[in-house]
């Protein structure tokens, strides 16, 4: 094509195709002139060169160790010479080409040879394209795809890839091209090690569905991760359920940094932990976690008759810190929350070696105007200095802020290596400090358990950190409850955790914690009404607690408990007013309980007609395609299921991706081959997370499920099976349940009714995931309606009121 160029710029929409040579900078210099001239031979034989080149239509470049071609006529050209060229190389073997095509604004320039160039986005975005490539890929950017997927003879040919991120932190979608004759099949390497990436964020919020949240755990890892635990609406605001009040209850609030240098506010912030600290010791009193009050912050406007009723306390202390050099001053104050009387105040001027000995002594004061009666291990208890070494101190309490971070954060995991590395700091100046080894014991089963690192190795530091805290102070509860975590998440080992967790809770009356482990194992081993005691306490304990009350809420929503799961989600949409997955998952409460969808619904046309982009939101996403299902809509479970997440689509019941519900809702239509392809592709993502994870039960049932709805009948019941058998090793209820559902499913998809209503009669009978509304309106049960034994099933589940 020989176009006049000029200065100005003109922007063409060109239609790009991006070839380039595998491997080319690693040829002797004699193999690279062949294979261009090869290539050149190939690419000028195409008819689409031909026909663009005699029309005045192609602009085409050489990269060095590729070419460029621009055709200025239809987007299906370069897709059309891209099958052409990829056909000629079969027979050419020693010729290894990725190919690239995008469509975009391109302008023609000159360069500083006064030689013919071309540049622009799409030039651009189409080299980026064919970069995400291996030899024999034909990729398409997004835009090419969407327009080809508009007719028949490209539909079946295109694949999805997903979104890559490429130079400069720019993301692309990118969709694979391939036939029998044409393309390489292969996932790129680079999507590949992408996937390898997140897999562990995925399985980790899996990990935490499963074996934290029980049943709709994946709902509440929804609001977690929605809204996060630091989004907290001004605490004033709020209007939150008030909470059982004792006379001897307390809140110790964040202390006010008064220091001119601001880095001293973990330095205040450890003040107020080690006095909370002290006080939590004494069994007489009723000491509210720290999770809880560090959303009151200092500085604030404080309202503490509000904050006392939030709390559940009689009493708040406040106070405020400010260090110079070597001196401190600490003022501290008690109030009585009910009626804003002030009951003692104190100021201690003292030299800063003696900061200890002021929180002390605040402990001791407070106590005793709450009448606290204390044994005299809790008074020694409360004397104890955690350290003699204010530097270690220091890298304590900050790792305390990124440990607390990664507790409470239930979407994307926190990096705790910085914990690791302040806690090493720590002993490394201290090596008699306590609590940091308990700390970094417990740390270390914090990354074994969220599978980061799951090595014998891992959790050989958790153990040696839990031997130096026991070789420090035999009797320590601190070392005896780090020790029960460590026999949870490393090994299941209930029986010798519980032992030291009893150990534990003598000296640790007030720790959640200890509560809410004991309430965790509870729920693993089926011991219900002990579960729903101990995770109660945890949330009195700690009633902030998102976390907790998360594992509360879904407690009750597992023991089909409807009352108490509604208070619950109220007091997690109270904390959390702007966030939608809390107020999606209250209004879907008749759903579970009466089948009723109308509250459920208005709160979702709400937020699409309140909040603009709420459609792109995946949650909201996730929740109209239920609801389309339940409707048996599915031209609007179609439009939904093209918004829903790529992993983990329906966070509040299956763990499968969007491809496998693109399947479910094509079925119902009646598009088979629709739906064959969705599958397909579904069963190629759970195949490259099965190696890694070859005994993951609930992996292996969702691969059951895919195959069911391939029609693959006895691999998908072969798959169900033995997704039971690990099931059943797992020590976890929920994970057994979970896996039961699927193999009911499996066997009612693939015509085993018999087998199918057996294992919903037992599924029915105890605690798990199923609910009325769930059986009487999910067409995915549609195999077994009519059934007299799948009705009274469903009939069993009825509101008895």
């Amino acid at each position: 094509m020989q176009a006049e160029l000029t200065s100005d710029p003109k922007l063409e929409i060109g239609h790009v195709l991006f070839v380039d040579i595998v491997a080319y900078s690693k040829l002797l210099s004699s193999e690279q002139r062949a294979l261009f001239a090869l290539l050149n031979d190939i690419v000028r034989n195409t008819s689409q060169f031909r026909a663009a080149e005699a029309a005045g239509k192609l602009v085409r470049l050489s990269t060095g160790d590729g070419m460029v071609m621009v055709f200025f006529t239809s987007v299906d050209m370069p897709v059309r010479c891209a099958q052409e060229i990829s056909r000629k190389l079969r027979e050419h073997p020693e010729l290894k080409l990725r190919m690239g095509i995008n469509s975009g604004p391109v302008d023609q320039v000159s360069d500083v040879n006064d030689q013919r160039n071309i540049t622009g986005v799409g030039i651009n975005q189409a080299q980026r394209v064919m970069d995400c490539g291996d030899a024999g890929h034909i990729l398409l950017s997004r835009r090419v795809a969407d327009d080809l997927a508009q007719y028949s003879e490209w539909k079946s040919h295109l694949h999805e890839l997903g979104q890559l991120e490429v130079k400069h932190g720019a993301k692309i979608d990118v969709v694979n091209f391939y036939n029998d004759e044409v393309g390489n099949a292969e996932v790129p390497e680079k999507f590949k090690l992408a996937r390898e990436q997140i897999v562990r964020a995925d399985r980790l919020v899996a990990t935490r569905r499963r074996k934290r949240i029980i049943l709709s755990a994946a709902l509440f890892v929804a609001i977690a991760s929605g809204i996060g635990l630091w989004t907290f609406f001004r605490w004033s605001s709020l209007r939150i359920a008030a909470l059982p009040i004792s006379d001897k209850s307390i809140a110790v609030l964040p202390f006010e940094n008064l220091s001119d240098e601001k880095e001293n506010a973990y330095f205040t912030d450890g003040v107020q932990n080690e006095i909370l600290t002290g006080l939590a010791k004494i069994a007489d009193l009723k000491v509210i976690s720290r999770t809880s009050v560090m959303v009151y912050k200092a500085g604030n406007p404080r309202n503490l008759r509000e904050i006392g009723q939030q709390l559940g306390v009689a009493h708040v202390l406040e106070g405020s810190v400010q260090r110079a050099g070597g001196k401190v001053r600490v003022n501290a104050q008690l109030i009585d929350a009910r009626t804003d009387k002030h009951l003692w105040a104190q100021s201690y001027d003292r030299a800063l070696a003696d900061v200890f000995a002021i929180e002390t002594e605040v402990a001791q004061a407070i106590a005793s105007e709450l009448q606290a009666k204390l044994s005299a291990s809790e008074k020694a208890s409360v004397e104890e200095r955690p350290t003699q070494d204010l530097a270690a101190y220091d890298f304590y309490v900050r790792a305390l802020s990124v440990i607390y971070n990664a507790q409470v954060d239930l979407g994307p995991f926190v990096n705790v290596s910085e914990a690791v590395e302040l806690l090493n700091k720590a002993v490394a100046r201290d090596p008699n400090f306590l609590l940091a080894y308990c700390q970094l014991a417990f740390v270390h089963d914090l990354v074994y358990r969220e599978e980061t690192d799951h090595t014998p190795e891992r959790l050989a530091l958790a153990k040696a950190a839990i031997d130096s805290a026991f070789r420090l102070r035999p009797d320590s509860g601190e070392a005896h409850l780090a020790l029960a975590w460590h026999l949870f998440w490393g090994y299941s080992d209930y029986d010798r955790a519980r032992a030291e967790l009893a150990l534990a809770q003598q000296s640790l009356p007030n720790n959640p914690r200890v509560y809410e482990l004991a309430g965790s194992m509870d729920r693993s081993q089926r011991r219900w009404p002990d579960a729903i005691h101990n995770l109660e306490r945890a949330c009195e304990l700690d009633p902030r607690n998102l976390p907790y009350l998360i594992n509360l809420g879904s407690m009750y929503l597992w023991l089909h408990d409807y009352d108490q799961h509604a208070k619950i989600m109220d007091r997690i949409v109270a904390l959390h007013p702007e966030g939608r997955p809390g107020r999606l998952f209250r209004a879907s409460l008749e759903v579970h309980r009466r089948a009723d969808t109308g509250p459920w619904r208005a709160e979702i046309e709400k937020i699409l007609t309140n909040e603009p982009g709420s459609e792109k939101d995946p949650v909201v996403a996730g929740q109209r395609y239920t609801l389309a299902l339940y409707d048996r809509d599915w031209d609007a479970a179609d439009r939904a299921a093209a918004m829903l997440s790529q992993k983990d689509s329906l966070r509040w019941s299956f763990q499968l991706g969007r491809d496998f519900w693109v399947g479910v809702v094509a079925r119902l239509k009646g598009d088979e081959t629709s739906a064959h392809a969705a599958f397909m592709r579904a069963r190629a993502q759970q195949e490259e997370e099965i190696p890694g994870h070859p005994d993951d039960a609930s992996l292996l049932a969702d691969l059951g499920l895919i195959d069911a709805g391939l029609g693959r009948k006895e691999e998908a019941l072969s798959e169900g099976r033995r997704a039971m058998e690990l099931a059943r090793s797992v020590k976890d209820s929920s994970t057994e349940v979970y896996v039961r559902t699927c193999f009911a499913m499996i066997c009612a998809w693939t015509g085993e009714r018999e087998l199918s209503l057996g294992q919903l009669e037992a599924l029915t009978k105890t605690p798990g995931y199923h609910t009325y509304g769930d059986l009487r309106l999910s067409p995915v049960w549609d195999p077994l309606r009519g059934d007299p034994r799948f009705e009274k099933i469903v009939a069993s589940l009825a509101p008895k009121e």
